[in-house]
């Protein structure tokens, strides 16, 4: 992981507005642990969608998540505008580690930044393969 005060804004290539939701906060009044690695999830997929044609309700293959992490910085609540960023920290044969920052709008540094890693595997049988050309193609771009 990155160092705090080493992450900016200019660490990822690929952002996404994400809208806060009334049911994010929690009883603190700030967004729930949980619901940042929704976020990661959702900037992980869109990027896949939009870029390599990924199909995940019907593709023959699915990206499970094998790991992931979060380091909270500063809290965010809603009605919070925020933009994730996604970069790609490691590109192996059957697995991608993304690094993902969230940011409120504008702001140059993360109120949170973590990894979140898909193995890619068979849809039936959800054992590991080898990344598609068209989504490694699509990674590349990110690293």
């Amino acid at each position: 992981m990155e160092s705090v005060k080493t992450m900016k804004r200019s660490n990822y290539s690929y952002f996404q507005s994400i809208t806060t939701r009334w049911a994010d906060n929690d009883s603190y009044g700030h967004v729930n642990n949980v619901v940042y690695y929704s976020y990661f999830d959702t900037i992980a997929n869109q990027y896949l969608i939009e870029f390599s044609d990924f199909k995940p309700l019907s593709a023959p293959i699915i990206g499970l998540v094998a790991h992931s992490n979060c380091t909270y910085i500063k809290a965010i609540a809603y009605p919070d505008k925020i933009e994730a960023g996604l970069s790609v920290k490691k590109l192996g044969n059957s697995s991608v580690t993304y690094s993902i920052g969230i940011f409120k709008k504008g702001e140059n540094t993360p109120c949170a930044y973590g990894e979140f890693v898909h193995v890619f595997a068979d849809r039936i049988s959800k054992k590991s393969i080898s990344i598609p050309k068209k989504i490694k193609e699509a990674l590349e771009k990110l690293l």
